[in-house]
């Protein structure tokens, strides 16, 4: 395991703010002439699991989104190259870095021992979702059910250590962001070994990812 830790963010003021069991920030009450109001926090911070595309799958990546994106006149821009990846499992949404979560997720990662394997794309389509953020996505078939296993392996240990919340996987990777749906179609397959996995600490609204730590799959 690799540790790349960052420094503990804080919510600016965190006697605005509670949590609950589930870690997700709860409004903060404000008063009126004698009546509490409830006032949204918004989550600035995520955490989630992830595998990323080696050099050379994640710029064969970025070139399909390319071409999809002229060939099919799409608007949306694609994502930066660095930024390519499949979600293992979403943790949550915070309102600022929780490192009790950050340790529990950790103890669970650590807990796994899987080998390298395969990961392939052969079709591009686009999910639903609201107008002008409807993802354009990479999918596979039986080739990635190394990958679901190991998913599952994962899911597994996060209950173990008390994360477990509701998840469904759909492997993919997201290319772009359009308002157009696209209809799924045959590519040439992109395809690379994983050979780790990763804690990442996303910034909401500041399109940036932030690796915690690395474990390699041996």
């Amino acid at each position: 395991m690799y540790f790349l830790w960052e420094g503990r963010r804080s919510h600016p003021n965190p006697e605005l703010w509670k949590t609950t069991d589930r870690h997700h920030a709860m409004p903060q009450q404000i008063s009126l002439d004698g009546f509490e109001v409830p006032v949204a926090v918004k989550p600035t911070d995520r955490l989630f699991f992830a595998i990323f595309p080696d050099a050379d799958a994640a710029a064969r990546i970025a070139q399909l989104a390319q071409r999809l994106r002229e060939a099919l006149g799409l608007k949306g821009k694609p994502l930066a190259t660095h930024r390519f990846h499949i979600t293992l499992y979403h943790i949550g949404d915070f309102t600022g870095l929780r490192q009790d979560v950050v340790a529990k997720a950790t103890e669970a990662a650590s807990s796994i021992a899987a080998p390298p394997f395969e990961v392939a794309f052969d079709r591009a389509l686009s999910f639903s979702g609201r107008p002008s953020n409807r993802p354009l996505v990479l999918r596979g078939g039986d080739d990635l059910a190394a990958l679901t296993a190991f998913q599952r392996s994962l899911s597994t240990a996060l209950a173990t250590v008390g994360l477990a919340v509701k998840s469904t996987f759909t492997p993919h990777v997201t290319l772009l962001y359009e308002d157009r749906l696209v209809a799924e179609q045959a590519i040439e397959p992109i395809h690379w070994i994983a050979r780790e996995f990763v804690l990442v600490h996303s910034l909401l609204g500041q399109t940036k990812h932030v690796p915690l730590a690395r474990w390699p799959l041996r």
